[in-house]
């Protein structure tokens, strides 16, 4: 091996160790929960399996960085990531007009509302108004869920090519053979104006969505209402379709506006 062969090696090596030390670094943030603020050097060499000294180190490095902070019983969530929170909620928020419709609309259907946006082969939530029942459909912002199922998803498959019907047919459990119906589904929401699922991701869950589109009329965000499946009878479904169209075209005329829905 040549100088220049070493030197490419060498750097090659730095670079997958750089990269190992970030992911052992997120590991050891992810572990932070708002069930575990808190977490002991001992827990997280037991959960990530890495030698004490590395862990030390780790942590270290994320305390010089206002990522973790010491508290008397271990480590929690540092200022740093403070600044981080703050940006990424400024950027995930919807429009406050958005949120508003989406309230009035949970108060008075009485079930929980949500907006997602498809990023690749999942849809993502984004939004957000729980139903006021004790027994509702939670879904978080930022929870990702498959695009292969789902009322939301008939509605933003609506303009998905064969490639990626493909691609996401194949990432469920009925192989690349469900694309034909991911496209029949989206095809019939399409004619609908709205699309309805029935324990097709969540057993016992029932799901009515509508379309929220650009100004140039592209799907680019779902509006969904769902809750438990004996609080969706046949003749109610009509209604909450009805009602969540007219709420949807009022959000579309806002201007609905999400970096994810731009970057689809």
């Amino acid at each position: 091996m040549n100088d220049r062969d070493a030197q490419t090696e060498a750097v090659r090596e730095q670079g997958g160790t750089g990269v190992r030390s970030v992911r052992r670094a997120l590991d050891i943030l992810g572990l932070l929960s708002e069930e575990r603020p808190v977490i002991s050097l001992r827990e997280i060499t037991d959960a990530t399996g890495l030698a004490k000294t590395t862990v030390l180190r780790l942590v270290q490095t994320l305390e010089e960085c206002g990522l973790l902070w010491s508290h008397p019983a271990g480590y929690t969530a540092g200022p740093g990531l403070w600044r981080w929170a703050y940006l990424a909620r400024s950027q995930w928020e919807v429009p406050h007009e958005t949120r508003k419709v989406m309230r009035d609309l949970a108060d008075r259907l009485g079930e929980t509302v949500n907006v997602f946006v498809a990023r690749d082969v999942s849809r993502v939530c984004v939004a957000h108004e729980e139903s006021p029942h004790p027994l509702r459909h939670v879904v978080d912002v930022g929870d990702e869920q498959p695009l292969w199922a789902g009322a939301s998803s008939k509605i933003l498959l609506r303009d998905a090519s064969d490639t990626l019907l493909r691609r996401i047919a194949t990432t469920s459990p009925h192989g690349e053979a469900h694309t034909d119906q991911l496209r029949a589904w989206a095809q019939e929401a399409a004619h609908r104006g709205y699309a309805v699922s029935s324990s097709e991701w969540d057993e016992g869950l029932t799901a009515v969505a509508v379309p929220v589109t650009s100004r140039s009329g592209k799907v680019i965000a779902s509006l969904s209402l769902s809750g438990p499946s004996q609080r969706f009878p046949y003749e109610a479904v009509e209604r909450f379709a009805t009602d969540l169209a007219e709420s949807a075209a009022l959000i579309s005329a806002q201007g609905f506006s999400h970096p994810l829905s731009q970057a689809h």
